[in-house]
């Protein structure tokens, strides 16, 4: 069973969500908060493997308690809801630790196979998504010569094989598709990626993507 916490200050929202991943028998909502700090007290009663975080809440909002989550030991994925397409609040979280974003209106088996992905641990972001949260961050980096110089470093510390996995999971590419485009199993994809995060210092693949934009690999 995938055990996911829903967090969102409006109870419908909450209830809608529920709704349509109860409908999936592998997929478990074993709790559920109106704020960040409930969050990331529920977070640490109930051990969640995916918290669905809303940005805008009251109290602590979701990118501070994204923050908090990621934070914590063994903490869970988590994938920010928001009813923008791409803003500043999405990139701060993405680069606070969330493995994606989806909109609110997302449709219910989209909704279901995102979960499973993120669970599965692929990031949620389509390559358009991916492109534009990169061109975002580009924007807010213009003339920053050290970013790049720091990237570069960082990406040589790779090898080959790692450089690869690096620039495909820049494109926004799972797992599987990795494995197709490089020819390997998924399973060592999954370890090459795992690899990444470490020795990259980041979080999850979207702040490997960054990494490789930033060296101006994309």
């Amino acid at each position: 069973m995938i055990r996911i916490l829903l967090v969102d200050d409006d109870a419908l929202v909450r209830a809608g969500l529920r709704l349509i991943l109860g409908s999936d028998a592998e997929l478990e909502v074993v709790g559920e908060a109106d704020d960040g700090n409930g969050a990331v007290a529920a977070v640490r009663a109930h051990h969640p493997d995916v918290v669905l975080m809303d940005i805008r809440m009251p109290g602590l909002d979701g990118l501070s308690a994204t923050e908090a989550v990621r934070a914590l030991d063994d903490p869970p994925k988590v994938v920010v809801l928001t009813t923008f397409h791409v803003g500043d609040e999405v990139v701060r979280a993405l680069q606070a630790g969330a493995e994606g974003f989806l909109l609110k209106d997302t449709p219910p088996d989209e909704l279901i196979t995102a979960v499973r992905r993120v669970a599965a641990g692929d990031a949620m972001l389509s390559p358009a998504v991916t492109r534009t949260v990169l061109e975002h961050v580009g924007t807010t980096t213009t003339g920053r010569p050290d970013r790049r110089a720091a990237a570069l470093a960082a990406l040589d510390a790779l090898t080959d094989r790692e450089r690869e996995v690096a620039i495909a999971v820049a494109t926004g590419a799972s797992n599987a598709e990795i494995g197709e485009q490089l020819f390997m199993s998924e399973a060592t994809v999954k370890a090459h990626v795992s690899r990444l995060l470490t020795k990259l210092g980041a979080a999850n693949r979207v702040q490997v993507a960054i990494v490789v934009h930033d060296a101006g690999l994309t």
